[in-house]
């Protein structure tokens, strides 16, 4: 998923090389005389290695089984270069995958320099309506859509029942509990009460709109991000870990995080629906009913949590359109969202799929859902992409002392009027 999920970069940098690409002669196909489609297409995928990709995979090879005259190539790219690596790919004109599995923050960026083709009247938009409202905004941009939505999710705070039940604690609801919370499991057990990934800007969100901020107002054309909430929500996470309360780091935040959470290093940690298989995979969960999950701990003006999720965009300069946008269709279809929910925990985009019985019993889903719903949406406007390079700077030097909430803050939004000229 996003926000910083790794792979392995030799790894995927080896098969693109290796792989034919959206811009490349292998790519094009179109249908045979019988109407079957054919040619190959190309798939940037960018979930986890080890656990969500081989999920992904698999799908796409039931595609292929489907569609006896389309080859999928498969390819993994680490999150954390995919977007660069596709703007780069498609303003060269080569090297661009035919289709591409994108944090939803960069579906109107992508739209906006002309490198996904509109969706709008073709395959890949098969039962439009069923779609959750919430996770379709991301796909629009400018009255034509873009992409088409394939999961959905949010943060919670994630929790060891054992390190809770030896210490003696609940789960806390605000941030002074946290605070409390966490005294008592380190008196008690000796362990870290928290984890605060300190190497992704996303993670800082939930905290900024408990202060009642935000980082930009869309419609006013303002920057809200250095305001005295955006203040307040860097002085609450830096004494959260000044006070002990959370340990964080600068570097590999989740691999860190990940591996303490799941050795018992720490009780708690913020993460999404896409961490529950990696998560499941540690010691500590053997016995999956230990893993709790609950909202992230409410700040002084209430609890909030950011909308995020993936979408599946086309590149506008493919040439197999025809098997692309069915690719698409097929892999965010009702069909293939449920098998997504059951295997890997992840939300669906659809309304339908809700309703199907192993979904519904899921309890993974049957929390988060109502997060998602309650969810802030982050603005879809081209920029919003490009948000989190200069906010995650910041966000690092006030975690680990090199700078002050408010030098922060006001350094951010800077960058950000710089980044969006015109406005205030």
């Amino acid at each position: 998923m996003r926000r910083g999920i790794t792979a392995t970069a030799l790894v995927a940098t080896l098969a693109i090389a290796a792989t034919a690409c959206g811009g490349d002669e292998e790519s094009t196909g179109g249908k045979s005389s019988s109407g079957e489609l054919t040619g190959t297409v190309t798939w940037w995928d960018t979930s986890t290695v080890g656990s969500e990709d081989k999920v992904f995979k698999k799908l796409a090879e039931d595609f292929e089984a489907k569609h006896k005259g389309v080859d999928v190539k498969y390819v993994n790219v680490p999150f954390g270069e995919a977007q660069n690596k596709f703007k780069n790919a498609a303003q060269s004109g080569s090297g661009a995958p035919d289709v591409i599995r994108s944090e939803v923050a960069w579906t109107p960026e992508f739209a906006d320099l002309g490198y996904l083709a509109p969706l709008d009247g073709t395959a890949a938009l098969k039962d439009e309506k069923d779609f959750v409202p919430q996770a379709a905004a991301s796909t629009k941009y400018n009255g034509k859509t873009y992409a088409v939505p394939q999961v959905i999710d949010s943060l919670g705070i994630f929790y060891n029942k054992k390190l809770f039940k030896d210490a003696g604690v609940e789960v806390p609801k605000t941030i002074d509990e946290l605070k409390t919370v966490s005294k008592t499991i380190k008196d008690k057990t000796g362990k870290t009460g928290m984890y605060l990934r300190g190497d992704d800007a996303y993670w800082f969100l939930s905290f900024l709109y408990g202060e009642g901020g935000d980082l930009v107002d869309a419609k006013g054309k303002t920057v809200t991000v250095d305001s005295p909430a955006g203040v307040k929500a860097m002085e609450v996470v830096k004494d959260l870990v000044d006070s002990g309360a959370a340990k964080t780091d600068a570097t590999d935040g989740w691999e860190n995080m990940q591996a303490a959470f799941k050795g018992g290093d720490v009780a708690m940690m913020i993460n999404g629906p896409w961490a529950i298989a990696d998560t499941y995979a540690g010691p500590q969960f053997k016995d999956k009913a230990n893993l709790g999950v609950a909202p992230v701990p409410a700040g002084s003006a209430g609890q909030g949590a950011p909308q995020g999720g993936h979408n599946l965009g086309v590149y506008a300069g493919s040439k197999n359109l025809d098997a692309s946008y069915a690719f698409v269709e097929y892999m965010s279809s009702a069909e293939s969202q449920a098998k997504i929910t059951t295997e890997l925990n992840l939300l669906p985009t659809r309304t339908s799929v809700y309703s199907q019985p192993d979904v519904a019993k899921n309890e993974i889903v049957g929390f988060f859902k109502p997060v998602v719903d309650k969810a802030i949406e982050r603005p879809w406007i081209p920029e919003t992409g490009s948000l989190f390079a200069p906010l995650v700077t910041e966000y690092t030097k006030v975690l680990t002392g090199q700078t002050t909430p408010e030098k922060g803050v006001k350094t951010t939004g800077d960058s950000y009027r710089k980044l969006l000229k015109g406005w205030k």
